[in-house]
């Protein structure tokens, strides 16, 4: 879940133009490379980068989510056993190997819009932000400009998941089905849980989830921009790609790794009475964290972290690295839609 929005990071012209160009110079030709990409490019590259990246780690995923929900139903000898290769084999065995990716179509639908959200009010709270006095942008106020990341991105995160938030369930009730199929698809999930749990069931965990995208959102993208700038000011002739990549990496690490436990929560909330099945969480959310932790123990918190690991390092280092491409390309061929 955790993206990039910032535009007009690189110099066109590659390491000779970063050699001849004064420093001052690059920062004008970037704010007019930032001027030159328009509000569909930025939707679009942010789409497409989200799609592809939850694509591309689309099993490891489907594999986080089956053991984030696996205390929901099973005892503790069974949690006990589990492991990636044997729920991995499981899943082959069982479903086909086609099952790493179920539920992905619904992922794309809700990707698309979500990044393309996401990454565009990240640049309108930034701008917004940046009009309260002494948060301007400039090189002697690196506290300001990292408070701005912070809060612009944990807003972007909030308004891009309340808006998309019915089909991330639907994403999490198709992925988390294994032998037993009940939603057969993304329009018949839709109609079966509004009409056996009622329209707010397509909103179950929601205040888990805006609880945890927030700050995983503010975190990725101030980790990120960090990062970057430090990295950019220290080898400015690295390829922009592999910097991106890297930097993405990180910052996926480090919101996946302060969040994860809400995270998990969100997804139980999510497959709360599910397929009919009885309710197993009649508290609040600290009630649900109460709980996990007697019945599972404090781990419980951080079931599935490695295949989230294994899914954030690759999943937002090709998200960073489509976006920012995707702005030079669109920024090319259509300079302002």
């Amino acid at each position: 879940m955790q993206t990039e929005a910032r535009v007009g990071v690189v110099v066109e012209g590659g390491p000779r133009a970063l050699n001849s160009q004064p420093k001052q110079h690059k920062s004008l030709q970037q704010q007019h490379q930032q001027s030159q990409i328009g509000t569909v490019s930025q939707l679009v590259a942010g789409g497409v980068a989200g799609a592809l990246s939850k694509t591309c780690t689309a099993p490891l995923a489907r594999l986080t989510i089956l053991f984030q929900v696996q205390g929901m139903h099973s005892d503790v000898s069974t949690l006990s056993k589990a492991s990636i290769w044997h729920e991995a084999s499981r899943i082959i065995q069982e479903e086909g190997f086609r099952a790493f990716w179920k539920g992905n179509l619904v992922t794309i639908a809700h990707r698309l819009p979500y990044s393309s959200v996401n990454f565009y009010a990240y640049e309108r709270y930034k701008q917004l932000l940046r009009m309260i006095p002494g948060l301007e942008s400039n090189r002697e106020n690196r506290g300001g400009d990292l408070f701005v990341q912070f809060v612009g991105g944990g807003l972007a995160g909030i308004t891009a998941a309340s808006a998309t938030y019915p089909l991330d369930l639907v994403r999490t009730r198709l992925a988390a089905q294994t032998n037993v199929i009940y939603y057969r698809g993304i329009s018949h999930a839709l109609r079966t849980i509004s009409r056996e749990e009622g329209v707010f069931g397509l909103y179950k965990g929601l205040g888990a989830t805006l609880l945890g995208v927030g700050p995983s959102i503010a975190i990725s993208f101030s980790v990120y921009e960090s990062l970057r700038s430090f990295w950019q000011s220290q080898r400015p002739h690295d390829p922009t790609v592999a910097v991106s990549l890297a930097c993405g990496s990180l910052s996926g690490i480090a919101s996946s790794t302060a969040t994860f436990p809400l995270d998990l929560v969100r997804r139980r909330k999510q497959l709360e009475g599910a397929g009919g099945r009885a309710r197993v969480y009649t508290t609040g959310l600290f009630g649900i964290f109460k709980h996990i932790i007697q019945t599972e123990g404090f781990r419980g918190l951080y079931r599935g972290i490695m295949p989230e690991y294994y899914k954030v390092v690759p999943g937002v280092g090709i998200c960073f690295m489509t976006y920012e491409t995707l702005k030079l390309l669109l920024a090319d061929v259509t300079p302002k839609l």
